[in-house]
């Protein structure tokens, strides 16, 4: 028997009570075990009939099931004036503690199994991250607890004040910042949320069709769909597949943006807390301390730009930056219209930084981007040639590649429209980005110091990049390709005094 110790226990605890996970779990916790151990004993049962080793899958099953029931019945937390303290194990007992004061974020998550019951899952987070990306160390997950229980741990831990009967408390008023609206279904089909699942789709039929040495072809629909696409001309059998493609992606993204955001609502709380609630089959929420928010982004993907869409993201102390902003936990707002977007920064700030003109950036900084997205597809195009000389691809590759010049030099073209800064109030206001651009606002008093930055092609054009560190949002923002007076005055003016050493001496040297 080992046991693992994170903190021991703090003093003049001995009086706080101690909970359980609710024993409903224990109806569904089995069957999600062995749904996970199916393969094992499927290969078991199918291909080791009569075989010594049979009985090693099914022993495996067995200990996976236990051993998700001994969580349920071993586990116990309870809440204590300075840390959160959590027990669990039979055989291997583990034993954490979380100091109270580190504690940055209580998740609460409602999937299928736990909504049976009217259960949730309560994750506990300081908001720090290992070096090994795993958060296990720095986040305490109590799965399952009653929805008041987690609703409880929530005001508990984050707005600090003990609630006595969850059932009998009155619930405090909340403003409505922003509720999701019905109209904004028009945008899912520019999240191309939906390409991904095709995407992954199609990966795994044909990893599957692969390894069981199955052609699909065989199929007498699938037959009849080849051979109507064998008669009709190459030009039409691609648009009617782009047209079918176009219509599949557009189904699965608005399906996933209901799933992903029905019910969708931002509220303050009197406490000083943002709230989002979201999610139809799985609901999630999230409550966001406005004394840790550290700013806002508004993220303007360019099919959803096009439409007039964006997202407002929230640049939180705390919170985890996922992939893509509707997998973290900072999203204030789900892809709505752009104007909306700003209301709800000017809501959430008391003013809209992010709408501030921005200034220009050189001219140098449009020939940086036309030159590195043009050189890009040359250098293509030249290996694709290679290639073909050498004979193990045709001609037609190479030459596709140069038809994609135009494409590149006006994609390097527009980011350097996109490109811009600000310096207003509080916030440093940055903007980058094509593909994926996003408008930054992020708090001067909340940075933990500034970088600049020059490449040797950057001192040859006279131009410097700002790095703004913020302990939030993805860690750092950066005001790319600005000429090098105006980047060294803007971040002096952002930190006053950091650089005032180094732009004296280099006054002097002048």
């Amino acid at each position: 028997m080992s046991t693992e110790v994170a903190l021991p226990p703090a003093e003049g605890t001995q009086d706080a009570p101690w909970h359980r996970l609710d024993r409903r779990m224990l109806l569904i916790r089995p069957v999600l075990d062995l749904v996970r151990s199916l393969p094992v004993l499927l290969g078991a049962l199918l291909f080791g009939h009569g075989e010594s080793w049979q009985w090693v899958g099914l022993a495996f099953t067995a200990i996976a099931v236990c051993t998700g029931v001994s969580h349920v019945l071993t586990s116990r937390y309870r809440i204590t004036a300075t840390q959160v303290e959590w027990h669990t194990g039979l055989l291997l007992r583990k034993q954490r503690a979380i100091p109270r004061d580190r504690i940055r974020t209580v998740d609460v998550t409602s999937e299928p199994k736990h909504r049976l019951f009217s259960l949730a899952a309560a994750r506990i987070g300081t908001g720090r991250h290992s070096n090994t990306g795993s958060r296990h160390k720095d986040e305490l997950v109590l799965d399952a607890v009653t929805i008041a229980e987690a609703q409880r741990l929530r005001t508990l831990l984050l707005h600090r004040k003990e609630v006595e009967a969850p059932a009998a408390a009155a619930t405090p008023p909340e403003q409505l910042v922003a509720a999701v609206d019905k109209k904004w279904l028009r945008y899912a089909p520019f999240t191309l949320s939906g390409l991904a699942v095709v995407g992954a789709a199609v990966g795994t039929v044909y990893h599957f069709a692969h390894e069981l040495h199955f052609d699909p072809v065989r199929f007498s629909l699938v037959q009849a769909v080849v051979g109507h696409f064998a008669e009709t001309p190459a030009w039409l059998s691609l648009a009617l597949a782009a047209v079918g493609l176009l219509v599949v992606v557009s189904l699965l993204s608005v399906a996933g943006y209901v799933l992903s955001f029905w019910n969708f609502r931002l509220t303050r709380e009197p406490a000083g807390t943002l709230h989002v609630r979201r999610g139809l089959i799985t609901t999630r929420s999230v409550s966001i301390e406005e004394e840790r928010l550290r700013g806002v982004e508004i993220r303007e993907p360019l099919p959803l730009r096009l439409a007039g869409g964006a997202r407002c993201v929230a640049i939180a102390a705390g919170l985890r930056e996922g992939k893509g902003a509707d997998k973290g936990g900072g999203l204030l707002l789900p892809p709505a219209p752009l104007a909306r977007a700003h209301e709800v920064v000017a809501e959430v700030l008391g003013e809209d930084p992010a709408a501030t003109p921005l200034t220009r950036h050189p001219r140098r900084a449009l020939y940086r981007r036309l030159s590195r997205a043009v050189t890009g597809v040359l250098l293509l195009a030249a290996a694709l040639f290679a290639l073909a000389r050498l004979g193990p691809l045709p001609d037609w590759p190479w030459q596709v590649a140069l038809l994609l010049l135009p494409f590149a030099a006006l994609v390097g073209w527009d980011r350097y429209r996109g490109l811009g800064h600000a310096f207003t109030g509080r916030y440093l206001v940055t903007r980058s980005g094509s593909l994926d651009r996003g408008t930054a606002a992020v708090r001067c008093d909340g940075m933990t110091g500034v970088v600049v930055e020059r490449s040797y092609f950057q001192r040859r054009a006279g131009l410097v990049t700002v790095i703004a560190p913020v302990a939030a949002g993805k860690g750092h923002y950066r005001v790319l390709d600005v000429g090098e007076p105006d980047g060294l005055a803007l971040a002096d003016r952002a930190v006053p005094g950091l650089l005032t050493p180094f732009l004296t001496g280099q006054r002097d040297r002048g």
